[in-house]
């Protein structure tokens, strides 16, 4: 019985120094060598100080920046998720409806104008830093206006667009879509 015992007790502190300390050392030192700035979370450095990272939106609702997909929980990575809110709804339609509203009026579009959906409705996680190319284009007017941008500050704000769009994944996963938060890092760069 004692001899079990002890066999059993080196197994737990064998497996427990392979799989509690040498592996999460092996994968944490490999992700460092392969891809340091995925391991370190994608951070975005402005002027050597960090400010977001490229996977988590954040919240711009100024009129002189584009706006970022609406969040359930505030852009908080912390408890990442959506609202739960279904299709039968009544809050989520006054949501969606007040959104759209919203979105139709501060970027000055007609009552024919759609609204794109990631403008609208909040993703899964909360966190999303995408919206669709033509979401940005829409808001171009706006961020112009509250800008006081002349004609050839807004050409380049369209060429930022245009320079920022990221294609689907090997051309057919996803697709086409803007990172807002570095749409606008940049955007602050226009003279």
């Amino acid at each position: 019985m004692k001899t079990q015992f002890f066999i059993a007790l080196k197994i737990l502190l064998v497996l427990s120094i392979i799989t509690g300390i040498a592996y999460p050392l092996l994968m944490t030192a490999m992700a460092q060598l392969i891809f340091p700035v995925r391991a370190n979370g994608s951070l975005v450095l402005n002027n050597g100080k960090i400010v977001g990272s490229e996977l988590i939106g954040q919240q711009f609702d100024g009129s002189n920046y584009f706006w970022s997909r609406p969040s359930a929980i505030g852009y908080n990575p912390v408890p990442s998720g959506a609202s739960n809110l279904g299709p039968t709804s009544g809050k989520l339609a006054k949501q969606v409806a007040e959104r759209r509203d919203l979105f139709s009026k501060s970027n000055m579009l007609t009552e024919t104008t759609a609204v794109p959906p990631e403008m609208i409705f909040a993703s899964a996680s909360g966190l999303d830093p995408h919206i669709s190319p033509e979401a940005a284009l829409l808001q171009v007017e706006r961020v112009s206006s509250a800008r006081k941008l002349t004609e050839v500050q807004k050409l380049k704000v369209l060429q930022l667009i245009k320079n920022h769009t990221e294609e689907p994944q090997f051309s057919l996963l996803g697709e086409r879509r803007i990172n807002v938060f570095e749409l606008n890092l940049n955007l602050d760069n226009i003279r």
